[in-house]
């Protein structure tokens, strides 16, 4: 058999950096690259670090972490299946294990699994580890693997990843250690699928969730819903390195300022994803640093195509161009993003198509477009909320702008509290905000395919549909990056999200907390950070 094919995702190496300074590469250049290696900045002295830099230090064992996240919900779950806020996935990193791994640089490593190989990127084989024990004591097999896939197959179960999933067409176990599985149709990307959150192994027959029962570096001591969990570390983790950490507690603390007072009064050693906003409160201040991720994070305005106003085309085509998208970058994320163009794979991304120009900011274009929609003076509510990252400065920015063409857009700003379960999605205009996933198909198959189970904006194309399935089994990459680019120019011109931004993710950490690096999956180390942290001092 072949060994596994290549992923979506590239890193940059120091070679590279050296060449670009030799031959005269600007700053501003040199920032691209370093921010596309994966780095870590200090806001406080306006430096930056390589990631492998940051991590050096010789680790520490023992002591106990607390860390906040800044959205949580009743609807917590340790069950991966259904996991969607960043609280359920840094749960999951920490219980339990994937068959794959993506490391700062985007590429592919092997977790549960010791190979995944296949000869047409249609039939694999997962060769799994031995020796692996879940929390219980069970030895990890095969038919973990495949009770554990096959989940996500069950519409009852309710997963998150069930339109990613059913191109598994069979699952099953060759012997203890070996499993098979056959997609519907080719898809280099698979290993690269199964390093998404959701994906991670649970025990045969699992189905009660009020405890995780892993194979994961903690294990999980409490675990309230919309509070709180605590874990304590796995005596028998199968890794010789790791975790660091006797324990660690995670919670959310919504209000960012009282999340970064937190960590400056030693209250938490991280408090993840600060706003740009409150940046200057860690300036100067010696016992804090920040920690930047660039990999496509964005928060977007969903404009639902199926209910009104948005099934008026022409008023999803007005509020792209009332969207004054520089002023987002400036002042809402105060320049830790990338300008975007409306569509998610950005520029991180070996695919992104860098042709696709964003909408210009033009009010007068705006007005025409819905005053041609009838919709001009009418009143518009839009849901905003802190759940969904500077949402409520991205709304205030867009009010503002239509005010001044007489375009009478009410912004309601809502809870935290709830929002994911009864606003997004469901509103007829309303924000989101999408963490990184690494493959354009992942994320379109996610969010824009006829059947994605978070189709904001209730997009759908059969044409897109199609190019979706041809891309995924194009073994060719210059016509799989043409056909990705099309299918970028579509959801930019035809789907009712609007994303003004690709936002870099800020984590603030004491000094003390150690290892950190970047991860492609996003923020805290794609989620995964408890494993691989320690503390000193």
């Amino acid at each position: 058999m072949t060994k596994t094919l290549p992923t979506n995702w590239t890193g940059r190496d120091d070679s590279s950096i050296e060449n670009a300074i030799r031959h005269g590469a600007s700053r501003r250049d040199l920032l691209k690259m370093l921010m596309a290696s994966g780095v870590a900045m200090s806001a406080g002295s306006g430096l930056l670090l390589r990631a492998s830099d940051a991590v050096a230090a010789t680790p520490v064992s023992g002591g106990s972490l607390k860390a906040a996240g800044w959205s949580s919900s009743t609807a917590d779950t340790l069950d991966p299946a259904k996991a969607s806020l960043s609280t359920d996935y840094v749960r999951c990193c920490a219980f339990y294990n994937r068959l794959t791994v993506l490391d700062s640089a985007g590429q592919v490593q092997m977790e549960l699994a010791d190979s995944i190989s296949s000869d047409d990127a249609k039939t694999w084989e997962v060769k799994l580890k031995s020796e692996v024990a879940f929390h219980d004591g069970k030895t990890l097999s095969a038919a973990d693997v495949v009770y554990s896939l096959k989940r996500h197959l069950d519409k009852a179960v309710g997963s998150k990843v069930n339109s990613i999933a059913k191109q598994m067409s069979e699952i099953s176990a060759i012997d203890d250690l070996t499993v098979k599985i056959v997609l519907a149709a080719p898809n280099a990307d698979l290993p690269t699928i199964l390093a998404l959150h959701h994906f991670m192994i649970i025990a045969d027959g699992t189905t009660d969730f009020s405890k995780a029962n892993g194979t994961g570096a903690f294990v999980c001591e409490v675990f309230e819903p919309g509070v709180r969990s605590i874990a304590t570390k796995n005596p028998n983790y199968f890794k010789s390195e790791g975790p660091y950490l006797d324990s660690f507690e995670f919670f959310a603390i919504s209000d960012n300022n009282a999340r970064v007072n937190a960590l400056l009064s030693g209250d938490i050693q991280l408090a993840a994803s600060i706003k740009a906003r409150s940046l200057r409160m860690l300036e100067n201040q010696p016992s804090v640093e920040t920690f930047v991720t660039t990999a496509g994070n964005y928060t977007n305005l969903n404009i639902r195509l199926d209910l009104e106003p948005g099934a008026k085309s022409d008023f999803v085509e007005g509020m792209k161009y009332l969207i004054h998208r520089e002023a987002i970058q400036k002042s809402v994320l105060r320049g830790f993003a990338e300008v975007a163009n409306d569509q998610p794979v950005s520029p991180a991304n070996r695919y992104h198509n860098p042709n696709l120009a964003p909408r210009a900011f033009d009010p007068e274009k705006a007005k025409y477009h819905f005053e041609k929609a009838g919709l001009l003076g009418q009143k518009i509510p839009i849901v905003a909320s802190d759940a969904a990252t500077a949402s409520v400065d991205m709304a205030t920015i867009v009010q503002q702008a239509g005010a001044e063409i007489g375009m009478d857009l009410d912004v309601q700003r809502v809870p935290s509290d709830g929002y994911w379960s009864n606003y997004w999605l469901k509103a007829p205009v309303h924000f989101g905000n999408i963490n990184p996933r690494p493959t354009p198909d992942i994320l379109f198959s996610l969010l824009y395919s006829s059947d994605a189970p978070w189709n904001e904006s209730q997009f759908k194309s059969a044409k897109f549909d199609s190019m979706l399935v041809e891309a995924r089994g194009a073994l060719d990459d210059e016509k799989r990056t043409a056909i990705y680019w099309d299918m970028q120019e579509m959801v930019a011109n035809e789907a009712g999200t609007v994303i003004p931004a690709y936002i870099s993710g800020v984590d603030a950490i004491s000094t003390k907390l150690k290892g950190l690096k970047s991860n492609p999956l996003g923020g805290m180390m794609g989620y995964a950070f408890a494993e691989h942290v320690w503390l000193e001092g």
